[in-house]
């Protein structure tokens, strides 16, 4: 079959709008038809630096409707809707059979986009496109995995489940898993777009008394408040010394890094709030190299980085769990949403997210 797609054929170039070939999904796959696709700063991180195997289909955060299952096919059904997680999960593993399903082996291929018997689904004049985390949701249609389906009830709406694939999740699970925040904590969150503000509430249900964000955009600092922090800043040292005074000098005892582009100066400034015995967690990517001039910080407070990957999330569990909290109005999702987008209007969308107009822009498909 045909799909439109967005796609990236050379690194530092924008996405390119274009019509692929689509192969019917083979055992234990599924045919997706894309509903919404979340405008995630991973994508971008692809796009600027050409990290993976090119050409690409975009977008790793998305959701849809099952149209076809290949042969074996247990997990979901032709008509279920369904979050496509961007780290599959097989369940058999050691990883996921530990209750470590985001670190599952199958998630292997996610940078080079090929599904489970290494060959392409997607292709165009005999050029193999591999699929973002083996999603590819910048497609009208994809060709997935059964592990990277996660059904999702008919009362979500599908731009919701595509925001818990990635995003959402990731953010809520960085405060209640990666950074064990527990009642009464104090947290401090660098960074609050679509993840950050999802770390923001999952750090408030958790129980924390302070919530402090730290975010150089003064729209997103009130975008914060409104979200569960209790305390929003554009300057890390205003911020700290605030810290201090609401803690005695105790310092947070989480701090989550959630910004677009890590670097050492954010990671010092982490742990330099982190207090004793507390935990920097680390969930944004970007150019570190993980040095800090003053090591001794480390070891003399009992300080702990903790790397995120999916927040330390199980999909199977924590996405539809994530969506229950929503619907019984203890979080909040579709309010993240700040602009959708056509397809053919990607490029813009990531213009807004760079310039920092939105939370989470999606595109929704037009079928």
């Amino acid at each position: 079959m045909k799909t439109r797609a967005a796609v990236l054929r050379k690194a530092g170039t924008p996405w390119e709008v274009t019509e692929l070939d689509l192969d019917e999904p083979k055992a234990n796959e599924v045919l997706v038809r894309m509903e919404a696709a979340g405008l995630c700063h991973s994508d971008e991180h692809i796009r600027a630096r050409g990290a993976g195997r090119l050409p690409m289909v975009g977008g790793h955060e998305g959701a849809g409707v099952v149209v076809q299952a290949g042969p074996g096919v247990t997990r979901v059904k032709v008509g279920d809707r369904v979050s496509c997680s961007y780290i599959p999960v097989c369940g058999r593993c050691r990883y996921c059979s530990t209750g470590k399903q985001n670190l599952c082996d199958a998630g292997k291929w996610a940078g080079v986009g090929c599904l489970r018997d290494e060959t392409f689904r997607f292709h165009s004049k005999g050029e193999d496109f591999g699929g973002m985390c083996v999603v590819g949701a910048f497609s009208e249609y994809s060709v997935l995995s059964e592990y990277s389906c996660v059904k999702v009830e008919d009362y979500v709406p599908l731009e919701v489940a595509a925001l818990v694939s990635c995003g959402v999740t990731t953010g809520f699970c960085s405060a209640v898993y990666a950074g064990d925040v527990r009642p009464g904590d104090v947290v401090v969150i660098f960074g609050t777009g679509g993840v950050g503000m999802n770390a923001v509430q999952g750090a408030r249900y958790a129980g924390a008394r302070h919530v402090l964000a730290i975010d150089p955009n003064e729209w997103k600092q009130h975008q914060a408040l409104e979200f569960g922090a209790t305390h929003a800043f554009g300057d890390p040292e205003k911020a700290r010394d605030v810290l201090v005074d609401l803690t005695r000098g105790q310092l947070a005892d989480t701090v989550i890094c959630t910004v677009g582009e890590m670097s050492n100066e954010v990671l010092a400034a982490a742990v330099g709030m982190t207090g004793k015995g507390g935990t920097t967690v680390v969930t944004a990517v970007g150019g570190y190299d993980m040095s800090l001039e003053r090591g001794g910080g480390l070891t003399g407070y009992h300080r702990r980085i903790q790397g995120s990957l999916f927040g330390g999330a199980n999909p199977l569990h924590d996405i539809p769990m994530i969506l229950s909290l929503w619907h019984e109005g203890h979080i909040r999702l579709p309010e993240l949403i700040t602009k959708r987008y056509a397809l053919a209007e990607i490029n813009e969308g990531y213009k807004d997210l760079m310039e920092g107009r939105n939370i989470r822009g999606v595109i929704v498909h037009q079928h």
